[in-house]
């Protein structure tokens, strides 16, 4: 195998109250103490100007989006699917991907607000649609309400569900009491989707007053401002009439639905905060096109990279196997990994010199060492050999096979490295090394089946002892 380029070393109004406090203090003190009426006056003047104040529309859980920021997330979905036209000309989803882009604009302009009912099972989801799609709603455009399927009836579900409410301006996420651990995962994943979210207390009135008080509380606690409580569907209340004979008459009195407060909720929306909902939607929108662009070119590059890999154990199984290394250092002391780091970062667009190729196989090398790779490696693949009498007695096979075991392990964790990242390394420094870390372990555990091993070894056998035919290999 022939070596043509240089090869190097491997492997985050406190303080503005006190001061209004001390002002008025001090006023206070020079003015002497107030009279009655003008307690009252200035009491009237306080609750006369809270009275006019703006209303505060109650906020969905969830970030405030304006159209600079749809901008910006069109504009890095546009970039990355010209990154992939670049690297992959004719590649079969290109032209999805420019229909779905060319469509975002218009989801700006769209009259009809979408509104996903979520929850688990008998939370009153088909009952609160029905209600809502009768209600008369005011404001600007309409509402669209649809009715999901239940969430925890099955997990393996919930990602469908949840990737389906994506595509919603606003969920009402309903539950019948505190929250559960499944439940408040939820709302978390939602949130850290950036979907605007309101909870929402379905069947108050199954709860005792007392009880009620705290299980809204509670909700409120998790949910800060944005928790409305409902009752979609009464239970009927035992009415009893005394008659003038002194008989007594009872019967079951259906009660009216008490959504009220939801509605109210839905129009302040309507009318204050449609377009920062929309544009939210297309964000979202924006950043799932960019995640299909970006798996699309990580997998093309990852393709491009299996050679790279394959050329680059094999010649570090043959430089150990021609001159083993006792303590099998090779990832920190061969230049073949730091060459390799400079092939693999070209094909993810990470320009890395020389020198810094060497700062990042190193700190690969010692990663691996700190973790207990490289002796793991060695003493499983001797393991392995041990059963093929033939070819162990070989010299420096043991080192010439664990060389390229290492070496493959590290350009793997490399490529899986660098699909995740969305800036270039600084100055050779790998940006994350707990996420390093955690890849390379990874990488490590998936690759350490039996299976794969052996017929790694019998393909390191083949390229090391071409003349001998290697034989079965029996864990």
């Amino acid at each position: 195998m022939k070596l043509r380029r240089p090869i190097l070393v491997g492997g985050l109004g406190l303080s503005f109250s006190l001061w209004i406090l001390a002002s008025w203090h001090d006023s206070i003190i020079q003015v002497g103490e107030l009279s009655l009426l003008s307690a009252i006056a200035i009491g009237g003047s306080l609750w006369l100007f809270q009275k006019n104040r703006p209303q505060v529309v109650q906020q969905p859980d969830g970030e405030i989006v304006d159209q600079k920021t749809v901008e910006m997330a069109i504009a890095q979905a546009t970039e990355t699917i010209a990154q992939l036209e670049a690297e992959a000309v004719n590649h079969p989803g290109l032209t999805a991907l420019r229909t779905q882009l060319a469509q975002l604009p218009l989801e700006l302009n769209r009259q009809e607000i979408q509104v996903a009912v979520t929850g688990g099972k008998y939370t009153g989801k088909s009952t609160v649609v029905e209600l809502l799609k009768g209600a008369e709603i005011t404001g600007v455009g309409t509402l669209h309400f649809t009715e999901t399927a239940p969430l925890f009836a099955e997990l393996s579900h919930d990602t469908v569900i949840l990737s389906e409410v994506a595509k919603f301006d606003l969920v009402l996420f309903l539950t019948n009491g505190d929250l559960t651990d499944s439940e408040f995962q939820v709302l978390q994943q939602l949130k850290a989707a950036k979907q605007p979210t309101t909870l929402i207390f379905s069947k108050q009135d199954q709860h005792l007053l007392d009880e009620r008080a705290t299980v809204l509380q509670s909700l409120q606690q998790r949910s800060p401002g944005n928790v409305i409580a409902i009752a979609a569907a009464p239970t009927p209340i035992k009415v009893r009439k005394h008659q003038a004979d002194g008989s007594v008459e009872e019967w079951m009195e259906a009660r009216s639905p008490d959504i009220q407060p939801l509605i109210q909720h839905l129009t302040e929306i309507v009318q204050f905060q449609k377009q920062q909902l929309l544009c939210a939607t297309t964000m979202r929108k924006a950043m799932g096109i960019k995640a299909i662009a970006k798996n699309l070119l990580n997998q093309t590059r990852g393709d491009r990279s299996t050679p790279i890999i394959e050329q680059y154990q094999w010649i570090a199984a043959a430089a150990a196997f021609a001159n083993p290394v006792p303590a099998l250092d090779l990832l920190a002391t061969a230049a073949i990994n730091a060459q390799m780091v400079m092939d693999l970062g070209n094909v993810y667009q990470q320009k890395i010199s020389l020198e810094q190729a060497q700062t990042v196989a190193g700190t690969m090398g010692s990663l691996m060492l700190k973790l207990g790779l490289v002796e793991l490696s060695t003493r499983t693949v001797t393991g392995l050999l041990k059963t093929n009498a033939a070819t162990f007695v070989a010299g420096g096979l043991v080192e010439g096979v664990s060389a390229a075991y290492l070496t493959r392990i590290a350009g793997l964790s490399l490529v899986e490295y660098f699909a995740e990242q969305e800036i270039a390394l600084d100055a050779g420094k790998l940006a994350n090394l707990d996420r390093l870390r955690q890849t390379l372990s990874q990488v490590f555990q998936q690759n350490q089946q039996v299976a794969i091993l052996q017929a790694f070894i019998k393909q390191g056998i083949k390229r090391l002892l071409p003349e001998r035919q290697p034989t079965e290999l029996v864990s």
